[in-house]
């Protein structure tokens, strides 16, 4: 593991001489920082509404396509990571705001991506009026929606299971509410965090394709990118330009696995409280590099000065007085807090009325009784599908997460690969499965479920390797010593252990099948159509309405709330209760 030395004010004073290593360094990032540049100045060009933008199939444009699409990506994840720290964070630590901020969650985690496009690009052209960062903005809000939420339930989840030894050394050590949340709880939130960010940056390729080709009224926006090069070699059923886009994406994913994640697996290492089993590390060949440097190397120590300031600003070193007893530190209410209780849920219970009336008079006067209940009966065959498609996963991700998580020399191995299937967009199967079905005349109300899952399934494996990954090296060692094998071991150790993680990667994945069902319930492949039974398919036969496209969009949600409610977050609940490592 790479260990920064300390240095000096003297020291920082005499500068080494760089040596080549520093020079192959510096061409990768100064290359990095150019087609940042370059990417950024495309991305504030004038546009008009109404601009048609053609999208050539010659693969000669495809890494300029790449770029554009790898930027949306990247802004969109840094976006999702703010997000997460913030809201992550609140409703881990305010019950009141955790009342209001996970169903929240459950809602707009199922609300389709294409529901966000209908809602919101309007929004953003006229903001940006006469510029391209208007459908950036609403492309890259796009694919924040398919990022944030399994990145947001996994730091809540894992704020929620930081031991009492790690609160407990907090105290000891009189750490400030800022100290310990960056130097405690997000250190232990990281391992699973990051393979969240992984996921996210994967499953977010899934609808790249809607969120860079997408209409605006009576018109169509297209902005360059990977996403708008495969629509268009699917309307223009030109299958050698969709290999193309696939060894492009191929590519593209092996380079920023390389250049960014391997890099924050290997820095994720140190906040790990134990050394592996097998005493293997990951290895990344950006790392090795820098460790090579001199002149870069030495540079980082700013980096570092810069780290510590942020950690302990003077603002936020409020310590305690007193030493801290073992004994709960918590002070009884005062009667203010006793009053606001009431007074916030009085509110609440008030907005939830009024939103209620908004929404039955918006339902009143768009949709009929006889429409309102075809489209419950829609939602609940979707439903159906989304919960059988989930258990089915689950059975065959579950046991291959454990088998890979308690290897961390696998892991590594198979994490590129992994994450190369999770990005792979299954939309680019669906002229496959499209002449399949033509073919051999296949039922579509069922195999059609199966594309429901196809991008949606790996939160599952991803949350998988994460526990299996975070389960304590002593308990792996009692568990051998006793000879605890076969299914009495996975009943009190496996399962248990990685519960938590399961079903944040279980909750995930049902709500990406939902929003996922909008795109794969209707198959179009050139002339033809096919077309499944299902909520996700009302909503994309009506996406030029917006008032039906939201009329579905809550329909949606509010399955996605109730099936979360009645199941999935009582789960969660037994889950962080029983099996949290103590």
């Amino acid at each position: 593991m790479f260990k920064q030395r300390a240095y000096t004010k003297n020291e920082a004073i005499t500068w080494p001489i760089p040596n080549y290593w520093d020079v192959i360094a510096m061409i990768v990032v100064f290359t990095l920082i150019v087609m940042v540049a370059w990417g950024t100045k495309q991305m504030v060009a004038p546009f008009h509404a109404g601009q048609a933008m053609a999208i050539s199939l010659e693969p000669s444009h495809l890494p300029l396509y790449a770029l554009r699409t790898v930027m949306r990506l990247f802004i969109a994840l840094g976006c999702s990571l703010v997000f997460t720290f913030v809201v992550g964070a609140a409703a881990a630590k305010n019950k009141h705001a955790e009342r209001i901020i996970i169903p929240i969650i459950d809602i707009l985690q199922s609300a389709p991506v294409l529901s966000f496009l209908a809602i919101t690009t309007v929004g953003f052209v006229a903001l940006f009026r006469g510029s391209m960062l208007g459908p950036e903005c609403a492309a890259i809000f796009a694919v924040f929606t398919a990022q944030v939420w399994n990145m947001t339930l996994s730091f809540y989840q894992s704020m929620r299971t930081v031991p009492d030894d790690l609160k407990e050394a907090a105290a000891v050590f009189r750490l400030s509410n800022w100290q310990k949340f960056w130097r405690i709880e997000v250190p232990f939130a990281m391992p699973g965090l990051l393979w969240n960010m992984m996921m996210s940056m994967s499953g977010s390729w899934f609808f790249i394709t809607a969120s860079e080709a997408f209409p605006l009224g009576s018109q169509h926006i297209t902005l360059p990118g990977i996403g708008s090069y495969i629509a268009a070699a699917i309307a223009q059923a030109n299958g050698l330009a969709v290999v193309y886009a696939i060894l492009c994406m191929l590519v593209v994913i092996f380079l920023y696995d390389q250049l960014l994640f391997r890099p924050l697996v290997y820095w994720s290492e140190k906040f790990k409280g134990e050394a592996d089993e097998d005493g293997d590390e990951p290895y990344s060949f950006v790392v090795d590099l820098f460790q090579k440097t001199k002149f870069l190397r030495y540079s980082t120590v700013w980096l570092s000065y810069l780290g510590e300031w942020f950690v302990n600003p003077f603002l936020f070193l409020r310590r305690k007085k007193n030493i801290v007893n073992n004994e709960s530190q918590e002070k009884p209410d005062k009667p203010a807090s006793k009053l606001f209780v009431p007074l916030y849920y009085s509110v609440l219970i008030l907005l939830l009325i009024i939103a209620s009336i908004f929404v039955g008079y918006f339902f009143y006067n768009t949709v009929t009784f006889a429409e309102m209940r075809h489209i419950v009966l829609l939602g609940a065959f979707t439903g159906a599908r989304v919960m059988v498609l989930i258990v089915l996963s689950s059975l065959v991700w579950v046991p291959v997460g454990v088998w890979i998580g308690l290897r961390p020399h696998i892991a590594t191995k198979v994490q590129p690969l992994v994450q190369f299937l999770a990005a792979f967009p299954a939309n680019m199967l669906f002229p496959v499965v499209a002449m399949l079905f033509l073919k051999y005349k296949m039922n579509v109300e069922i195999w059609t479920a199966p594309l429901m899952v196809l991008g949606t399934q790996w939160y599952i494996l991803f949350n998988v390797i994460a526990g299996a990954s975070a389960l304590p090296k002593d308990i792996k060692q009692v568990a051998a010593l006793m000879r605890v094998r076969g299914w009495l071991k996975w009943k009190r150790l496996l399962l248990p252990g990685i519960a938590p993680y399961f079903i944040t990667g279980a909750i995930t994945a049902a709500g990406g099948a939902w929003n996922a069902s909008i795109i794969a319930e209707v198959i179009v492949w050139h002339n033809t159509k096919l077309e499944a039974t299902g909520l996700g398919a009302y909503i994309a036969d009506n996406v030029s309405d917006i008032s039906h496209v939201v009329v579905g969009t809550i329909v949606m949600c509010l399955f996605v709330l109730v099936i979360n409610r009645l199941l999935w977050r009582p789960l969660y609940n037994m889950a962080v209760e029983r099996y949290s490592v103590e």
